[in-house]
């Protein structure tokens, strides 16, 4: 009989095809790596003395990471104040979007307009304390943008830096008192930049900064709705440009709210209004992190070549050619445990049930980054990024089911819907039950991060109403088709495993797979926790797809390295070893996760600490569920592949 190998496709050609492959892939995601967007709203044409509505959102700090509402502090107030409607992600995120009573008319400037006056108590002047002191920030929306505070760098050439939001006071020494004060920041001067339309004269809002002051204003006689002030009073022309006398925050203290609008026309268009929010100025570092990963890749796959082209090519071969029985008795290395390599693990169900949500995971990742690179979830969209992914993972749960049907027919099971229901709650219902702890947490803050019950009623519905039946649906489809037949018969007695040398010990090995993965990843990751902890766009797709991409190839190969290095010391336990390998990566990810919180982030309080460890044990806990999943499948594939090349007598 001829072996099997002679039917294969020669590997040259194979690796030519495959690098051909990545090369037309490298090329396409090169030239979306910025992500061009399709901004999440239409564009509105504004005539001049048009109302523009200005919208107020959560007040934020990256030192708490607990956002509040804007009308949590004794800001002036409308007369009746509306909630904007907001979508899942929204909610998720903690925006409360309401309205405000700022008025502006477009391109009719305004100095000095008195919004209101109050006086401060003993609680409210404690609650502006205790946000300036946490460095709280507040947002606004004009027409879909965000509001920025424009910091001009020391290198006059290079653009503004953006800061979302601008700071509710400040602290400090004024005059001789030595004691630290707290000022507010009570007069904005907002500027709402244009661009016009010369043939209709009607015009599009392309930006909405602002310059926050602290100021004591003055007035004679008695407060009243006409008083004119001293200190900002546009018929003299005088208005606020610094705060050499600021106003103090403190019980009893009487602070005047006012504000100035400048319209400024601008060459940018609308459909790039978006780019100075999301400029990114550090390419370099993307790159070096791609050609970083890259090196990671080249060395591994140089690895995985060297393995199936030269060693496995040969031991096919060698393999294929014994004559007699004494030779066939002297076989070694990964033949030997032939009739052990495909016996179903341990807790095989468990590995299951993770192998379908690592295959939902994937599904839902690869179509997120796609949509993202082709531009759907641009920051214009608030909170569409987590609404997909919720949405998406929801929906490819019909491919979790399928896959673990399928393996544990392959494994022999015969009880398909108790495989299906494992894999529709095991991994939503721990994620499900820290964040109902985080979420209580955040609830007893009084922070709006608190997901509402209705939100939570709807994620539930998410849940059980569509998820768990689609699992159900993929688990019968995937349980009616034939089993997956192995490539050699499995022996019903056990082989005994031979001691292994201390390199070849489990947890060495699996510890050792995670680190490759990671440092390929380990840059970008840097970019992603700083756009969420620090409260900044994250709009590079095209760098992370980029990223990702190298993620898989590098789960692949490490584990497909280590599981031929184990299935050659006579070790025929493989498919738990496999999961666990590249899904260590999870553990350095969450060691990294607390190296960045002792030293980039200035969090005090136990209650956000408690925040940050618990979200990022979320993201490590998803991280390892899929890069397991690659492992998992990548040395499937390759054991059946080389035990399928051999003839076994």
């Amino acid at each position: 009989m001829e072996p099997r190998i002679s039917r294969r496709r020669s590997p040259s050609n194979l690796s030519s095809m495959a690098s051909s492959i990545l090369l037309l892939l490298f090329v396409f995601v090169i030239n979306g790596a910025h992500s061009f967007y399709l901004p999440g709203v239409a564009p509105e044409d504004f005539q001049k003395g048009d109302l523009l509505k200005v919208k107020v959102n959560k007040l934020t700090s990256i030192k708490t990471q607990l956002p509040y509402s804007y009308y949590s502090l004794p800001y002036c107030r409308p007369d009746k104040i509306v909630d904007s409607a907001e979508n899942l992600g929204e909610v998720l995120r903690g925006d409360r979007i309401e309205n405000s009573p700022y008025v502006f008319k477009m391109r009719e400037p305004q100095m000095c307009n008195v919004l209101c006056r109050i006086t401060l108590d003993k609680k409210t002047a404690k609650e502006f304390k205790e946000k300036i002191d946490d460095e709280y920030r507040v947002n606004m929306i004009l027409d879909n943008l965000p509001l920025v505070v424009p910091i001009r760098r020391s290198d006059q050439d290079t653009p503004a830096i953006y800061q979302l939001g601008y700071h509710i006071g400040l602290k400090g020494h004024y005059g001789t008192n030595k004691d630290e004060k707290y000022f507010i920041h009570n007069h904005l001067s907002f500027t709402v930049k244009y661009h016009k339309d010369l043939e209709t004269d009607s015009a599009r809002i392309v930006g909405f900064e602002v310059k926050p002051y602290s100021v004591k204003h003055e007035y004679e006689g008695k407060w009243s709705a006409n008083t004119r002030l001293s200190t900002c009073d546009p018929h003299a022309k005088h208005t606020v440009v610094n705060s050499n006398t600021p106003q103090e925050v403190d019980e009893k203290k009487e602070i005047i709210i006012t504000y100035d609008v400048e319209f400024q026309e601008s060459d940018v268009k609308w459909a790039s209004r978006w780019d100075a929010y999301l400029l990114m100025s550090d390419d370099q570092i993307h790159w070096f992190s791609i050609v970083n990963s890259l090196m990671i890749v080249l060395f591994l796959s140089g690895m995985v070549a060297m393995i199936m082209l030269r060693t496995l090519y040969r031991d096919i071969s060698k393999y294929n050619e014994l004559e007699t029985q004494e030779e066939a008795q002297e076989e070694t290395g990964w033949k030997l445990v032939h009739g052990d390599v495909f016996r179903p693990p341990s807790n095989s169900e468990l590995l299951c049930v993770y192998a379908g949500t690592g295959i939902q995971f994937l599904g839902m990742v690869l179509v997120t980054m796609i949509f993202a690179v082709l531009g759907f979830l641009s920051p214009s969209n608030r909170g569409g990024l987590m609404t997909a992914m919720l949405m998406l993972w929801v929906f490819m749960g019909i491919f979790a089911g399928y896959a673990s049907a399928r393996l544990y027919k392959m494994f022999k099971g015969a009880e398909w819907k108790k495989i299906a229901f494992k894999t529709a709650v095991t991994f939503p219902g721990i994620v499900s039950a820290i964040f109902f702890v985080l979420n209580m947490l955040i609830w007893g803050q009084k922070s709006s991060g608190a997901v509402p019950f209705g939100t939570m009623f709807a994620l539930v519905f998410l849940w059980f109403g569509i998820s768990v039946p689609l699992v159900f649906i993929g688990g019968y489809v995937g349980f009616k088709k034939a089993a997956i037949e192995d490539p050699v018969k499995t022996n019903k007695i056990p082989r005994q495993i031979p001691e292994q040398a201390w390199y070849m010990n489990p947890a060495f090995s699996i510890l050792i797979g995670g680190i490759l993965p990671f440092g390929a990843v380990f840059i970008e990751l840097f970019f992603i926790l700083t756009s969420i902890w620090l409260n900044q766009f994250y709009y590079i797709f095209g760098f992370l797809f980029l990223v990702f991409i190298i993620l898989l190839v590098t789960c692949a190969e490490i584990t497909i390295v280590l599981c031929y290095f184990q299935l050659c010391s006579e070790d025929y336990l493989w498919w738990w070893r496999s999961y666990l390998t590249s899904g260590s990566s999870a553990l350095y990810l969450f060691l990294y996760a607390t190296f960045y919180f002792f030293t980039k982030l200035e969090i005090t309080k136990l209650v956000s600490a408690i925040l940050y460890f618990g979200y990022m044990l979320i993201a490590s806990y998803a991280f390892f569920v899929v890069t397991g999943t690659i492992g998992f499948y990548s040395c499937f594939w390759f054991t059946r592949l080389i035990y399928s090349s051999v003839k076994i007598d």
